[in-house]
């Protein structure tokens, strides 16, 4: 069954690739574990999955510990809220942080970093809609925090990460998408890609509008339900 909906999803990626004139093999497919176990995360694994998420630090370090042990080899996403008393514990276990909303957080994650010597991969997750019951850096002040987190030296951006609100409003979603995309844009314009900054991912669509964000420009979808239904 999960291959089967891998396959489906794959085929729709494909499908749409072709439709706007981009690349398939440029988007990236996170498979969102929250939901299911470690077993079926490593069915997802084995049926082509390179890359795999949690949204609790408790979760994420007990599957993805539990996959290690496996010795699976699959790159580690951490993609829910994550408070600074988590940063310690979080950063040995994963291989990027989606979800990096503040200069505060950002500056505990450099300081746990130091200490175990690494270089920590980040998208700054930016709250475009501006909803209330959303975490995320509020989109007049996504740039900004762009440009003070390049300054921590264990950091490295990788790009940025939103959320649509729950719209049946396709317009709506696909604003969003369009508003982080050219938030991607600006900062590459006004600040220019360095060794710290490379901006290479724009992670938004989930299982619900993944096929609207494909369109607007993502190149990392977070699917989960679609996968493990």
């Amino acid at each position: 069954m999960i291959k089967d909906n891998l396959n489906n999803i794959n085929n729709k990626i494909k499908s749409i690739c072709a439709r706007v004139g981009r690349d398939p093999k440029s988007i990236v497919l996170v498979a969102v574990t929250k939901y299911t176990d470690v077993i079926s995360a490593k069915e997802a694994i084995d049926a082509g999955v390179k890359h795999v998420a949690e949204n609790y630090a408790q979760d994420a370090i007990k599957k993805f510990e539990a996959l290690d042990k496996l010795g699976v080899k699959v790159t580690k996403h951490f993609i829910g809220h994550l408070q600074t008393n988590k940063v310690r514990l979080i950063l040995p276990v994963v291989d990027l942080i989606q979800s990096v909303d503040s200069l505060k957080l950002a500056q505990e994650i450099e300081k746990q970093a130091i200490k175990i010597n690494k270089q920590m991969d980040i998208l700054v997750q930016v709250n475009i809609p501006g909803e209330k019951q959303k975490f995320g850096a509020d989109k007049d002040n996504g740039f900004q925090l762009v440009k003070d987190i390049i300054g921590l030296k264990n950091i490295r951006v990788l790009g940025l990460m939103t959320m649509a609100p729950l719209a049946e409003d396709k317009n709506i979603i696909r604003e969003c998408f369009r508003g982080l995309r050219l938030l991607r844009d600006e900062i590459i314009e006004k600040i220019g890609i360095q060794n710290n900054l490379e901006m290479k991912y724009l992670s938004m669509g989930m299982s619900a509008d993944y096929e609207i964000a494909l369109e607007e420009g993502a190149n990392m979808l977070r699917i989960g339900s679609a996968i493990f239904k």
